[in-house]
């Protein structure tokens, strides 16, 4: 078992056996799934990463500094 400690700013550095396992690279997208208490951890495809750019610029509205502030400690 692989253990990763979160930082301050809520950030984890994913293993690099489970980057060589995932062939993930800098720049990858990584798209999480919850099943109950368990997360899965998968590399993003071609579909997912043109669905995520064609969703990115839709949902500025909650992007100010103000909202990033409220939703920090969710």
């Amino acid at each position: 078992m692989l253990v990763s400690k979160i930082s301050q700013k809520g950030q984890v550095t994913i293993p690099k056996k489970i980057r060589e396992a995932l062939r993930a690279k800098p720049g990858d997208m990584i798209e999480y799934e919850v099943q109950g208490n368990i997360v899965v951890l998968r590399r993003a495809g071609p579909f997912d990463r043109a669905f995520h750019a064609a969703l990115a610029d839709t949902l500025t509205e909650w992007s100010a500094p103000e909202d990033e502030e409220a939703f920090r400690d969710l």
